[in-house]
């Protein structure tokens, strides 16, 4: 693509577009062809200044809205994105590098789901009534906290924006976005539906740019009232400590290195499907992948080679090809990270059955099954957010139990077996935030999540997340 055929990639604030006020861009590339597809608005604390002031003068009339109106608000959203799901899937494809059939099928449905599901929730938030002693009526009221700043990665920005901005509008808060600076087109265009549908300015503003500039900024920002942040760790811990300085509510959205556990009696066919899906979906570039194949002895060589077959199956390809099951990392960057640990996973002994190599033009990886892991090997311990699976075999309910938790995070885990006493009983000992019994990777807007440990704390989606949007009021009224 010629930088002529460059995507402008402008702020959205105050319910229109604007460049940044320094006038300084960086530019994005498509991870598929490795060319530069976008020029995005380099951010910092001066627009940030500019767009948290737009959010908060908003948020005040906001908080007033019937709260009817903002249900309706969130309704309408959710049709336009329906509306506009094609733009949008293609969108993802290329700016990502997911098949487009993923986009399609999974991102931009849910991303209307969650605007359907908490417009719901707008009308339906309440306090309690509370005897206490005395001659008093004594109640409690929810309101919101005000601006909420929201940072997401690049693996699923269209469906991580909806996560934050759909919650925090239903209950009265206002948000500014930063984007992943890797991929930043599908969160603009949601933006401007939000506008659309009739969503007044400055409610949902977008600021574009580096993490350390536009994202420092707004996590520093004294009249931000919540961080919800979705992303690495160790960039999770730094978020942690700037906002804290400044009492903020915080909620994180951390990594994972989620065990995937089957046992002998499991319907074999369906685990070993599952467990290519679980390790390579999204290229595994996502927090809950899979990435650890936990098997039990007796039926450990016929699962590896099941799910070795598996992944052969998968094809490489462009993004926008709907034959494409596998597309490209992110960034060149990305790619050399995920290469030096496929490297290191040879370099301390682990057997590689299949893939490992990388692919060009663009930043492609085939998917990376690894086999004779031990548990302190790098690739079996740290998050790798590539197509890197670690395959392992536990003698029996305590030992997988054991390698489950064997790692600092605690996201989510996969268990597989005919016995539903033993899947209770291991789910309850596995330290997740959320489990999969005979089934991997299901998600509904609905359903809370999060993780514990290294994996961050709070949570997304369900009612859970409406508590971390909002504060309770306390009102005593003397009767006597």
């Amino acid at each position: 693509m010629s930088g002529s055929a460059l995507r402008d990639g402008r702020n959205w604030i105050d319910g229109a577009a604007s460049d940044a006020l320094g006038g300084d861009w960086i530019l994005s590339a498509a991870p598929g062809t490795g060319e530069p597809l976008a020029r995005l608005a380099r951010s910092g604390s001066s627009d940030v200044d500019r767009a948290v002031a737009s959010a908060r003068a908003a948020q005040v009339a906001w908080a007033r809205v019937d709260p009817n109106e903002k249900g309706r608000l969130l309704w309408e959203i959710g049709n336009r994105i329906l509306a506009r799901a094609e733009a949008l899937a293609a969108l993802e494809a290329v700016d990502v590098g997911k098949p487009l059939a993923n986009a399609r099928l999974i991102d931009v449905p849910r991303t209307a789901d969650t605007f359907f599901y908490f417009s719901g929730w707008a009308t339906k938030l309440h306090g309690e009534t509370i005897p206490v002693r005395g001659s008093f009526l004594h109640y409690t009221v929810k309101e919101p906290i005000g601006v909420v700043a929201a940072i997401i990665p690049w693996n699923f920005p269209l469906l991580l924006a909806a996560r934050k901005i759909a919650p925090a509008l239903a209950t009265g808060n206002a948000v500014v976005l930063k984007p992943p600076e890797e991929a930043s087109l599908s969160c603009l265009l949601l933006a401007e539906i939000c506008s659309e549908a009739g969503l007044p300015p400055g409610l949902v503003n977008v600021v574009t740019g580096l993490g350390e500039e536009a994202g420092a900024a707004l996590v520093a920002h004294t009249d931000v009232g919540k961080v919800a942040f979705t992303g690495g760790t160790d960039t999770g811990r730094l978020v942690m400590r700037n906002a804290t300085a400044g009492l903020k509510r915080l909620q994180l959205e951390l990594g994972g290195k989620s065990p995937n556990v089957v046992f002998a009696d499991a319907d074999l066919d369906q685990a070993s499907t599952a467990a290519v899906s679980a390790a390579f979906y999204n290229q595994g570039e996502l927090c809950t992948s899979g990435s650890r194949l936990l098997v039990e002895r007796g039926v450990y060589h016929e699962v590896l080679a099941r799910v070795v077959a598996g992944t052969e199956r998968l094809r490489l390809g462009d993004p926008l090809d709907a034959r494409t099951t596998l597309g490209p990392l992110i960034s060149a960057p990305h790619r050399a990270r995920v290469l030096d640990y496929i490297a290191s996973g040879d370099a301390e002994g682990a057997r590689r059955m299949t893939g490992g190599d990388p692919r060009d033009p663009g930043y492609f990886v085939t998917p990376t099954v690894f086999a004779d892991v031990r548990p302190e090997m790098r690739i079996h311990q740290e998050e790798i957010f590539g197509p890197v699976l670690s395959v392992l075999p536990f003698d029996d309910a305590a030992d997988a139990v054991r390698l489950a938790n064997a790692t600092e995070f605690g996201l989510a885990a996969g268990i597989w077996t005919r016995d539903i006493g033993r899947a209770h009983t291991v789910a309850g000992q596995i330290r997740a935030g959320t489990v999969w019994i005979n089934t991997y990777n299901r998600f509904d807007a609905a359903s809370p999540y999060g993780g514990i440990g290294a994996s961050g704390f709070g949570r997304e989606n369900g009612r859970a997340v409406l508590d971390e949007l909002t504060t309770t009021k306390t009102v005593w009224v003397a009767l006597s």
